[in-house]
C-alpha cells in the first residue's frame, strides 16, 4: 500500500480534488450569466477542467488506498453540482431545454438520495457502463450548450442532449431496480433481554 502524502486540513488528496471541483461552480455560473462570448469560452474551459477531474479523485483513492466514507458522498455530490449548476443556469436564460434540465436534475437528485439510503444500509453500487456513457454524453452536450456556437451546431448538440436524456432515464430506472432488493430488506430487531420472572 502506498503512503498517502500529507494534505491541507487532513482531507486527503481525493477529497481535496472533489472539493476543488465543487468550488469551480460559482465562477462557472457567473461566467455563463455574463452572456458574453469570451466568458462563454472560459466557462466551457472551466466546465471541461472540472469534468476531467471526475476520475482523478477515484484514481488517487485507489492508488493510496485512501477511500473514506466522506469521499463516498463527497465525490458524487461534487459531480452532481458540476452538472446541475450550468444546466439550471442555462435553462433560466432560455438557452437550454427546460424539459431536459428537469429530467437531468431530478434524476441526479433522486439517485443521490437513493445512494444515501443504500449507504445507510451498508451497501454501495458502482456505476454501470451505461451510466458512464450517460455521463460522457451529458458532459459533451452541456459543453456544447455553454459554448457560443452558431445555428449549424444546433442539430448536433440537440442530438447529444436527447441521447443523454434517454440514457439518464434508462440508467436511473435500472439503478432503482438494482437497489430495490436492498431497500426492501428489513433489518432484524435486536434480541429482547428477558425480564425478571413475575
Amino acid at each position: 500500500m502506498r503512503e498517502q502524502p500529507l494534505t491541507p486540513f487532513g482531507l486527503g488528496w481525493p477529497n481535496i480534488v472533489s472539493v476543488l471541483r465543487a468550488l469551480l461552480v460559482p465562477s462557472l455560473v457567473v461566467l455563463i450569466l455574463a452572456r458574453e462570448r469570451t466568458a462563454s469560452y472560459v466557462a466551457s474551459a472551466i466546465f471541461v477542467a472540472g469534468a476531467a477531474t471526475d476520475g482523478l479523485d477515484g484514481y488517487l483513492a485507489r492508488r493510496y488506498s485512501s477511500a473514506t466514507s466522506t469521499g463516498q458522498w463527497l465525490d458524487p455530490l461534487a459531480d452532481k453540482i458540476l452538472v446541475a449548476a450550468p444546466v439550471l443556469t442555462l435553462a433560466a436564460l432560455g438557452e437550454f431545454p427546460v424539459w431536459a434540465a428537469v429530467v437531468i436534475v431530478a434524476r441526479e437528485i433522486s439517485i443521490s438520495l437513493l445512494r444515501i439510503l443504500l449507504g445507510l444500509r451498508g451497501r454501495g453500487m458502482p456505476a454501470s457502463p451505461a451510466a458512464k456513457i450517460k455521463t460522457t454524453l451529458q458532459l459533451a452536450a452541456i459543453t456544447l450548450y455553454i459554448l457560443p456556437l452558431g445555428s449549424s451546431w444546433h442539430g448536433l448538440r440537440l442530438g447529444l442532449l436527447i441521447a443523454a436524456v434517454v440514457l439518464t432515464l434508462v440508467t436511473g430506472v435500472h439503478y432503482v431496480f438494482r437497489a430495490m432488493p436492498w431497500l426492501r430488506r428489513v433489518r432484524p430487531d435486536p434480541p429482547v433481554k428477558p425480564g425478571p420472572a413475575a
